[in-house]
């Protein structure tokens, strides 16, 4: 698929530019918050396979347009892959009624924390399910807004096969969410946000699905709904429908009921940092803490990625996963080393964190494979968006990926693996502004190196 101009130009004029302490596995930013108060307190909902850390731009921003951090949370769902058919159980997945009965208790701590008779809920994709799920049997009462963020409302494909499929339009659970005149529930305030074509899982053409030239019955209005105020982001992807700067306009005036007076983070003083180390059983994507995962933080160049002292955090997981808090000043660069039992030992190296955060989740890289182990593997990802080309400037070491497919935006993660000859060497990540030096550590030793972007 060919970009337009007129695309383009639409989103350029659109840019201003966790399980935790709560048994049920939410996760909230930690330190004092002013005002707010008289906006419902919010619960942030990620997509399949996600975790709380996703928001965490979007906290920040929260923050810095006054919202108190004890107003919101995060939730980590514990397996929050779909199960292949929802009706049968699959090892580390969900069903849709794994996922709002979750929901429904990281609802009820947020009330009974604040206070509040109702909260506020942000879902991207998945998410937005049981957001659906949780209010249409029960739960209005609970929540005063819905906004739903490139969330598959209609399917990522209506097909006869496979009903047992929870992103199925036509399967039992989205035509149980979708009949009637109106596809929301009356008493909460519904909000869609949706691309402008550029969103992988509302595609007419079934390629993204393994099925090229098949049709979905999906267009780029899947997302939409009757009843719902529905709003159109211009050509950003499918994680910015929730988690682009315009998303975030759009969230807060939602729910807020005036624009935001910010879009751009606000730096603290210093800046508190932790999360939680989960697993990957059988490479399944869970938030099941990981014990005994050791994390170390180092100070490193922003232009050669090479260390600045010795480490300035080290903490080992205890049975709930959490590693932290470490303190770091807010204009920092650092790597952060995640070794775990059985896992491959991570070197992550990010941004400066402006503010502080406790949904920085970790998950150990990938296996090695045989091939790569006698050279180095590093990678760049992107949690909170995809690689769009022509529409971003992507640059790993140098060069634009040759794993990146043009159009629609499909792809988070690029990797340049090296020659031996060249471990330890400085390799650039560019994606637009944000531009993170990291280090090739060597396969031989069970090591990768992500360049993890923030933004």
């Amino acid at each position: 698929m060919n970009i337009s101009r007129r695309a383009l130009l639409k989103a350029t004029a659109a840019l201003p530019l966790a399980a935790s302490s709560f048994g049920f596995g939410a996760a909230a930013q930690t330190g004092p918050g002013s005002g707010g108060a008289e906006i419902p307190p919010i619960l942030f909902v990620h997509g399949n396979g996600d975790h709380a850390a996703l928001w965490m731009t979007t906290l920040w921003r929260m923050e810095c347009n006054g919202i108190a951090r004890d107003r919101m949370l995060a939730i980590n769902f514990t397996d929050p892959l779909a199960r292949t058919d929802d009706t049968v159980a699959q090892p580390d997945r969900s069903s849709t009624e794994d996922q709002r009965r979750e929901l429904g208790e990281a609802i009820k701590e947020l009330k009974r924390r604040t206070g509040a008779q109702r909260v506020a809920l942000v879902g991207n994709s998945r998410g937005g399910n049981s957001i659906r799920s949780y209010i249409r049997d029960g739960g209005v009462a609970d929540v005063s807004h819905a906004v739903l963020c490139g969330v598959p409302n209609h399917g990522v494909y209506a097909w006869d096969e496979g009903l047992g499929g929870e992103f199925n339009g036509r399967g039992p659970f989205l035509r149980g969410l979708n009949e009637g005149e109106s596809e929301v529930t009356p008493g909460t305030a519904f909000l869609t946000l949706r691309s402008d074509g550029m969103d992988k899982y509302a595609q007419p053409d079934g390629r993204f699905v393994g099925k090229p030239g098949t049709p979905t019955g999906i267009t780029s209005d899947g997302p939409a709904l009757r009843g719902a105020t529905n709003l159109v982001l211009g050509a950003i992807d499918h994680r910015e429908t929730a988690f682009h700067p315009r998303a975030f306009r759009e969230i807060f005036k939602f729910i807020a009921g005036r624009e935001p007076e910010r879009i751009a983070v606000t730096p603290e003083t210093a800046a508190k940092l932790s999360g939680l180390v989960t697993g990957t059983p059988g490479g399944v994507q869970t938030n099941r803490p990981v014990a005994g995962a050791s994390v170390e933080i180092f100070r490193v160049s922003a232009d050669s990625g090479e260390r600045i002292g010795g480490p300035v955090h080290t903490s080992q997981t205890a049975a709930d996963g959490r590693w932290g808090p470490a303190e770091v000043d807010p204009g920092w660069y650092l790597e952060m080393v995640l070794t775990a039992p059985g896992s491959t030992t991570t070197h992550f190296y990010r941004s400066p964190f402006p503010r502080s955060s406790d949904v920085v989740h970790l998950r150990a890289a990938r296996a090695i494979a045989p091939a790569e182990a006698a050279g180095a593997v590093v990678m760049m990802a992107r949690p909170r968006g995809y690689f769009g080309l022509p529409r971003d400037i992507v640059l790993l070491d140098g060069k634009e990926p040759t794993d990146v497919k043009s159009g629609v935006p499909t792809d988070a993660v690029t990797t340049v693996r090296l020659p031996t000859a060249e471990t330890g060497r400085p390799v650039v990540a560019l994606f637009n502004e944000e531009r993170i030096v990291a280090r090739a550590w060597p396969a031989s030793e069970n090591r990768i190196s992500i360049a993890e972007l923030t933004w």
